[in-house]
């Protein structure tokens, strides 16, 4: 089980580890051993994640988001196949977290009447010495 927040834990059903050779450091080491990691949450399908909090994590997980609705995580930073699966652990629940933030609502507004005023001088201004330039013509 993995503890996101007070209310959220996800089940060991939701995730998926496979475990497959990594490029990077390792030496020889790096040919004979699977150290890399590959963590998939069934995001989708999930329980624990309520659905406002799953159209987020979509958003945020970009192309690491499937066709069928699971979060693909990847690491092979380290040698070390039992680090390489915590910080694929870490990073899904940064991601969770984020996704558990309400964005807040923008409130458009209005610009002042003194700002508009100014704006439009200065396209006045501009467009006159525009209209200064030119070709000459001798009469």
């Amino acid at each position: 089980m993995l503890h996101i927040a007070n209310d959220i834990a996800l089940q060991d059903w939701e995730l998926t580890e496979q475990f497959m050779r990594a490029s990077g450091p390792g030496g020889q080491n790096v040919n004979k051993v699977s150290t890399a990691v590959e963590l998939r949450f069934e995001a989708a399908r999930s329980p624990s994640l309520p659905a406002p909090v799953k159209t987020r994590l979509k958003r945020l997980a970009g192309r690491r988001w499937t066709k069928d609705g699971a979060l693909v995580i990847q690491c092979d930073e380290t040698r070390s196949q039992l680090r390489n699966r915590e910080i694929a652990r870490e990073r899904l629940a940064d991601l969770i977290r984020k996704a558990l933030v309400k964005p807040k609502r923008r409130i458009p507004t209005k610009p002042t009447r003194g700002s508009v005023q100014r704006r439009l001088t200065a396209k006045k201004q501009r467009s006159d010495l525009k209209a200064t330039r030119g070709k000459i013509e001798d009469h």
